[in-house]
Order: C-alpha cells, then structure tokens, then sequence
C-alpha cells in the first residue's frame, strides 16, 4: 500500500488507462470518425463491448460509454476472473484503507478548472440516452458527500438530468444515504454540497453500491481498488474527492426540496420511470484532467445483460445475499444474481445441506435480505449457477411445484418494478432445486458420465465368473477385473453364466453369481 504522495500512481486507476487495456483485450470497440451525439446512444444499446468515441459531438469530445456492461471487463477491472469476481470483492470491502491527501497542485483531476460562465453542463458531451428521456443525461455519476453527524465521507451512484448550464435535476426519491444527508440539510434549509465524478474506476463504482456499516467510503473505494485513493480537497468545498478521476462537478443540492420535475427516464428495469419531483443540483465549478474522458453508462432497455448498471447491481446484490446466507447455512458455495434481470429481482444459490431444512433457511435469508430479491433457485454445489443450462436442467428433474416451492407476500418491494401494479408491498418466490437431503450420491440422482478404466497393467487377467466370486461388480469393474478396452468378450461371458443360471443381479444392476 502506498503510504507517501511520492509513492501514489495517478494513472493505475484512471478510466483512460482501464479503456485501453479493455482496447488491447479486445473488450471496447474504438469508433474514430465523428459521431452526432444523437448516434451514441443507438451505437450502445444491446453492444456486448464497451465503445470508445474517439469524435463525439460537435465539439469532437472522447467519449466512452458500456466500460461496465459485461461481468468480464468487471473482472479485468479489478485484476481477476469472472467467477472470481464475487469473493474478491468480499475480501476488498473487509480491508478498507484509507487515503492518501494531495495537494491541488499534484492532482491531475484539477489540471483545468473551470468556474464562473466558464462551467456549463452543456459544453459536455452529454447526450439523450432514451426516445422518451426528460433531457439529457449525466448517467456516470458517483456524488460524494458528507454526512455531518459522522464526518464521514460517503459516495453513491447517481444520474443528473440538464436543466441548463449549471442547473441539473438530481434524483433523490428512491432510499439512501444521500437521501437521508440531503432531507436534514433541506430541513435546516441548508444546500448541501455535493461533488460528481464523471470518468471514474470500475471499482470506484462498484465500491460505491456496495451496502456496509457507516465509515468514510473513501477508505472502502481504496479496498476495493486494492490501494490507497489518492485523494484532493475540492475547489469550492472542503469534500475530498478522486484526485485521479477524469473529471469533477462541484456544487450543491439547493435546500428548496423535491420540488422540480425530473424525467422521465429509462430505468434498470428495462421500462420507463415516470416523471417525479426532485431536488436541484446547482454547478459550481467543473474539474478535469487536460485530456479529460467523459464517461456514460448504459441503463434500461431490451438488453439489460448489456448494460453497466445491470451488471454492477449484480455484484451488490451479490454481495448482500453472500453476507446474509453466511449467517443462515452452514455452508454457502456460490451466489449469482443475472443481469439480465436488473441485476436484482432473480437470484441463484448452491449450496451443500448439512442437515435438512438449510434449503428453506437459504430461502428465507434470501427473502429477509435487504437485496429485495423476488426469486430465488438454490441448487447443489455439483450445478454451475453461472450455467443456464444446468439450472434449467435441475429445475426440469429435482423440482417438484407443490412440495419445492415457497411463496410468500407482503415484503418490500421497489416501486419501480411495474409487476406491482401499484402496491407498495410485493410477493417472493423460492425455488428448491435441490436433491431431497440424504438422497446425495443414489442412482437416481447420480450424474451420468463415461467410463474411465482403471489400468490393470500389472495384474493378471481374471474371468468373469472368478472376478465375481469376490462380490458383486458393474460392467465396467468386470471389463477392468479382465483388463478388457472391448467389453464384448465379457458379454459372452455373462451368456455362458445365464446359460448355467448362476448370473443374477441386484438392485442397483451389478451382476453377481447366485
């Protein structure tokens, strides 16, 4: 861990650094002739690679949106492999560490700064994501704020639609801890200052959503990067932020309240989001490297498995399913959420039962879980959860609806989720796949898979008849016994011994003399 400014590396965690690596793996498209920012977003919807504009606008602006959207480039931002993913962002987030200061001058988030008539939102290459959207969108952003009752620092992830050059409406309606810092001040009738982010880290982010006891998030983004976060103090505030980041939008949230209109917008449900009332972001001051890349992200849609958000809820809720199964099953193995679904609503478990009843321990953990899950699976640990072949398979054969299913109501539910028809509170489903406890290991249930001969070499060849004089053997044990790669000579064998009616079999179809 760096523990001096002179030892801190302001590029190891930079966007533009990550994008090319994603570039030279062949995970980002780079698109160099101009492109209307109109075209952006049509260019994304449904990519499976993240794309780098190199001309966007008309202002020629580098541009890059999708750098979260596949569970793959999540894994190679942070050094590691797909499977991989959910246990070492576990064992980040329990090893905080804490930043590092630098002054103004060595921070290259603040090379340009830009205050006055000199900051205005609309010099961005921020472009309409959705037919139907308010406005523009800023979708890249990660506030950072303070929570005065601790003095902690605390980041989340949130969108700003433009209202006018230094005026953004900033959604505060769904539960957070932004929210919660935001109503106290708008009850003192104080604005509250606020920095965005735009270009940062995909650990940044992902530590950003992440849902752990309070403490100064600035020290949980460097657990996840696995570093310390070189961090500076703001322009127009004392917030620390990034030093390394691309760019920084200082202001406030205006103390007027919810009292804007903002939206509609294309939500991580893959539907619409109405119109709602919304408090005002006000802009300050913009900071920037002098090469700044302004960054993206793709939300809502048909091919939410494509999208950054989808896929980084995934990995949080993950993360809480993980934390709550600990506590509730003996053995948890693995915890996949797809994104396909919002990142949220579906969720798949394997675990090993140590005794009967864990399966709907597993369930009701998942339930009680603050991810607001609606379904759940639970397999064995012999099924791949990342498979949807395999869990569509256990679904086919160890499940049966009236005695493997649990449904219940009246829990908490996102009020986006359009199924809900309205109501404030939502049913949840939990789907036992496993195979009933004690039955591990039965014929029934054992997988089929070809026969692997032990080698005989060394040992002399035995009959049938005398090899089954030992006890009762499979087909492949006597072709084994005879040191046979053919099997047919055993198969005359097997005639000749029913022929003299000492050949029989038991229940679990060895043959055996009698």
């Amino acid at each position: 861990m760096p523990d001096t400014v002179s030892t801190l590396d302001f590029d190891r965690f930079r966007l533009n650094h990550l994008v090319d690596r994603l570039v030279q793996a062949g995970e980002a498209e780079v698109v160099a002739e101009p492109v209307p920012l109109a075209a952006v977003a049509e260019r994304l919807d449904g990519n499976p690679n993240a794309v780098l504009f190199r001309n966007a606008g008309p202002e020629g602006a580098a541009l890059v949106g999708n750098v979260m959207g596949s569970r793959r480039r999540l894994a190679l931002a942070l050094e590691t492999d797909e499977r991989s993913l959910l246990p070492t962002i576990l064992e980040r987030l329990a090893a905080p560490i804490p930043p590092v200061e630098v002054s103004r001058d060595e921070a290259p988030v603040q090379e340009v700064v830009l205050e006055g008539d000199d900051a205005d939102l609309t010099a961005l290459p921020v472009h309409l994501q959705h037919a139907l959207d308010g406005a523009p969108y800023i979708s890249a952003g990660l506030d950072f704020s303070r929570d005065p009752a601790t003095g902690f620092t605390n980041i989340g992830m949130r969108r700003l639609m433009l209202r006018g050059r230094r005026e953004a409406g900033i959604d505060l309606n769904a539960p957070s801890d932004l929210r919660a810092i935001y109503g106290a001040a708008h009850s003192r009738g104080e604005p509250l200052p606020v920095a965005i982010v735009v270009g940062a880290h995909p650990s940044d982010a992902i530590a950003s959503l992440s849902l752990v006891p309070p403490q100064d998030e600035l020290a949980l983004l460097g657990g996840v990067r696995g570093a310390a976060v070189p961090a500076v103090k703001c322009v127009t505030s004392d917030l620390m932020v990034p030093a390394d980041a691309e760019m920084v939008l200082e202001g406030h949230v205006d103390p007027s309240g919810w009292a804007e209109p903002e939206g509609p917008y294309g939500e991580y449900v893959g539907y619409y989001g109405v119109l709602k009332s919304n408090p005002v972001f006000r802009l300050g001051a913009i900071t920037r490297r002098h090469d700044a890349l302004f960054q993206t992200v793709t939300i809502g849609g048909r091919y939410m498995d494509s999208t950054d958000t989808a896929q980084i809820c995934a990995l949080k809720t993950e993360v809480s399913l993980w934390k709550a199964l600990e506590t509730a099953v003996r053995e948890p193995v693995g915890v996949y959420v797809t994104a396909s679904c919002g990142g949220m609503y579906n969720a798949r478990v394997s675990l090993r039962q140590r005794v009967p009843g864990e399966v709907r321990n597993a369930i009701a953990a998942v339930f009680g879980s603050n991810a607001d899950v609606k379904h759940v699976f639970v397999t064995d640990a012999d099924i791949d959860i990342f498979s949807d072949s395999e869990l569509d398979w256990a679904l086919a054969t160890r499940f049966q609806a009236d005695r493997d299913i649990v449904v219940a109501s009246g829990f908490r539910a996102v009020p986006l989720d359009p199924s809900l028809r309205g109501e404030r509170a939502g049913a949840k489903a939990g789907f036992d796949l496993t195979i009933p406890f004690g039955k591990l290991g039965a014929q029934e249930f054992t997988v089929p898979e070809p026969p692997q001969l032990a080698s005989a070499e060394g040992t002399p060849a035995r009959p049938a008849a005398e090899a089954l004089a030992d006890g009762p053997k499979h087909f492949r044990e006597l072709m084994e016994a005879a040191g046979s790669d053919d099997g047919r000579e055993i198969v005359r064998e097997l005639e000749a011994l029913y022929a003299e009616g000492r050949l029989g079999r038991d229940r679990d179809g060895r043959y055996v003399l009698g």
